[in-house]
């Protein structure tokens, strides 16, 4: 086994050590480390933030699920990116204008209510490790599929490097860390797919043989969905296209701004970063539903990327392109994963401890030991679907508040809580059914229609969002035009604070 990916891994792990280290050197405030003191400009802030939301997922699990599904796994990507335009439309300016540092912080200001901000907190910390630890199934995945080591040891390195770096210099330091990573990640796609699309080409056969295309292969003709299959995708679109807006890491960024404008700017730059890297793992995954059908098994066609390469590009040339996928895979472990830690760690810091620099850093360590505690007792499950799921929590938990905490002027503390307690229990409830149905052997998968209606009730349970977030809406809504006590005093100033231009209101 060549012992080339392993040196990317060392490599990429030194640089951001390095990086890191440089960011310790210039963080000095609390500012610094909860929100780069507001001054990280757009390029730079959409580098960080495509370096944190491209995650495990979609570096490894979105190939992979175009391999096993075809043209009809392009719905996660369309609702990845469509999220941050609603993200765009409805909430970067007013989040930054808000002038909290945490979601917690935001929900604290606009209601007023301690309770609101502690449900906020619990549920920000629970998406949050729901999130982390997916990138650390994935780079279990990873570390074993290039060295005869146990699973645990990639887990536990993206934990202590994570650890180290947030600790060390907080949002500062993990803003120059994780855009660094997005060009690592974006580079590690890229340019192997040029190379595997030569190859299909023939460049590199002595007799110019070219690998025959099968459209067929890609866009199967029998793909045309049923009633379930239907209602599967728009709800599972839903969850995609709030859940962004409930996802603290993505949130907490736009805190780092200069202003509001700048906000708005930093996420139609992120738009047109992520939708190029959707393009070229998809595309990678396409590739290889006609080159490699035999990796299309559930686990296995995660490792997908890291195959290509050496199928199809002979010689030094394919391994070092395989190393080179093997350190994006790491970028996109260790980008996510800092993001995800620092926007927890200033949740835990500011709630529990005043919020001084000694206690994020403790804090940032605990942040990291929970998830990993539990990556390393429980089997890894698809990327995607993985991601996926935590994304339809996050929309029927926090997306509804986060909105209407923006949007709405009579959004009560008491309607707030019953949404997101509402809301989250929902969803919780649904997700563990369906898994439940699923260990029982109920179907083998959320849109298979069984006799009984139980395929209907997987499908229903399975892919909750199209009713929890309706519920959780009309919940928030109904509790707080039923409050007497009403929205705070202060609601029609703070809203104005939202809504109103830096320069305007100066």
């Amino acid at each position: 086994m060549s012992a080339l990916p392993l040196v990317a891994i060392g490599l990429l792990l030194l640089a951001t050590g390095l990086i890191g280290f440089y960011g310790l050197r210039i963080s000095r405030t609390t500012s610094d480390f909860f929100v780069a003191s507001r001054t990280v400009r757009p390029v730079w802030n959409a580098s960080a933030i495509s370096g944190e939301y491209l995650s495990a997922g979609t570096f490894l699990g979105l190939s992979g699920l175009v391999l096993l599904s075809g043209a009809e796994a392009f719905w996660f990507p369309v609702g990845y990116a469509a999220g941050y335009l609603l993200v765009l439309l409805f909430v970067a300016g007013p989040l930054r204008r808000s002038g909290a540092y945490t979601i917690p912080d935001f929900v604290h200001a606009r209601l007023d209510s301690v309770v609101a901000r502690r449900v906020t907190s619990v549920l920000v910390l629970v998406i949050g490790w729901l999130y982390v630890v997916p990138q650390l199934h994935g780079a279990a995945l990873v570390i074993t599929s290039v060295a005869p080591v146990p699973p645990w040891v990639g887990s536990v390195g993206i934990a202590v490097v994570v650890s180290a770096v947030v600790a060390a210099g907080g949002m500062r330091s993990i803003t120059f860390v994780q855009a660094f990573q997005f060009w690592v990640k974006l580079t590690a796609l890229a340019l192997p797919l040029v190379f595997v699309l030569m190859a299909l080409g023939g460049a590199f056969e002595p007799g110019g043989a070219i690998v025959t295309f099968d459209p067929a292969a890609v866009f199967p003709h029998d793909a045309g969905p049923g009633g379930l299959d239907a209602y599967a995708t728009v709800s599972l679109l839903l969850a995609l296209l709030l859940g962004t807006t409930g996802l603290p890491h993505v949130l907490v960024r736009f805190y780092t701004s200069p202003d509001g404008g700048s906000a708005r700017r930093t996420t139609v730059v992120v738009l047109v970063m992520i939708s190029v890297f959707y393009m070229v793992s998809s595309t990678l995954g396409l590739v290889a539903r006609v080159v490699a059908p035999d990796l299309a098994e559930p686990g296995v066609a995660d490792t997908v990327v890291l195959t290509l390469p050496t199928r199809l590009v002979p010689g030094l040339g394919g391994e070092l392109l395989a190393a080179l996928v093997v350190a994006g895979a790491f970028a996109a472990f260790l980008g996510t994963s800092s993001g995800l830690v620092v926007a927890l760690a200033g949740v835990v810091s500011q709630d529990l401890f005043g919020g001084t620099v000694r206690s994020f850093r403790w804090s940032a360590v605990a942040c990291t030991l929970i998830p990993l505690a539990f990556a390393l007792v429980t089997i890894p499950q698809g990327l995607v679907t993985s991601v996926g799921t935590v994304f339809v929590f996050a929309a029927s938990a926090l997306s509804p508040v986060i909105l209407l905490g923006v949007w709405w002027r009579r959004l009560t503390a008491r309607g707030a809580v019953a949404g997101m307690v509402v809301g989250s229990v929902l969803c919780a409830t649904a997700l563990l059914a369906s898994s439940a149905l699923g260990a029982a052997g109920y179907g083998a998968g959320p849109t298979e229609e069984a006799a009984d209606g139980v395929g209907v009730v997987r499908a229903l349970l399975a892919q909750p969002a199209a009713w929890t977030i309706p519920i959780a809406t009309a919940t928030v809504v109904v509790v707080s035009l039923l409050d007497r006590h009403g929205p705070p005093l202060r609601t029609d100033r703070f809203l104005r604070r939202l809504h109103v231009p830096e320069l305007r209101r100066r």
